[in-house]
Order: C-alpha cells, then sequence, then structure tokens
C-alpha cells in the first residue's frame, strides 16, 4: 500500500491497511468507541464547525472547513444535535460573547 499524501481515509482503505473486513473494523470500531466510523467522523466536523462558527466564520466558511459536503449537511447535523440552526447556535453564540465582554 502506498502512502497518499492527501489521506484516503474511507473505511475500505482503512480496512484494507488493517487487513480485516469493513464489518469487521465497524464491529470493532463501536465495541471500541460506542459508535459507527461515519458518526465518529461527524461529531469530529460537528466539533470543528461549532469552533469556527464561534471564532466568526459564516456557516459556509464553516462547512467547507470542517470537511462537510456542503452547508445543508451541516444544517441537518446541527438540527439534530441541537435542535437549531448553524445560523441560530451562531447568533446565539455571539449574544453571550459579547455579554461576557460588557
Amino acid at each position: 500500500m502506498t502512502a497518499n499524501p492527501g489521506g484516503d481515509h474511507s473505511l475500505g482503505e482503512l480496512a484494507d491497511h488493517l487487513n480485516v473486513s469493513t464489518r469487521h473494523l465497524t464491529r470493532l470500531f463501536h465495541d471500541e468507541l460506542s459508535t459507527t466510523p461515519a458518526r465518529y467522523v461527524e461529531n469530529i466536523r460537528f466539533d470543528m464547525a461549532r469552533a469556527l462558527l464561534d471564532q466568526g466564520h459564516t456557516a459556509t466558511q464553516a462547512a467547507a472547513l470542517a470537511g462537510f459536503p456542503g452547508y445543508e449537511s451541516m444544517r441537518r447535523v446541527f438540527a439534530r444535535k441541537l435542535s437549531i440552526s448553524p445560523a441560530a447556535y451562531q447568533r446565539r453564540f455571539s449574544t453571550t460573547r459579547r455579554t461576557d465582554l460588557g
């Protein structure tokens, strides 16, 4: 296996690298982390997007920088996890930040 500088981190590539089936890798992942590989990556992207919004990036910028396929994908994750849109999250946070500074 040759190194890919961009890093192919697909489930299939990771399973091949570890010489296990994708099904077995998913089971191992769930046993260790109590989640699926896809949900794990989604959680990392969600945390990164929240941090980017907190820093003042636009929702579109945050989605791209966090690795979401697009804004709509990020919006669905925010809706599922927080029951608000990224823009509503950012408004709520920026209000808190201004209060903390004042």
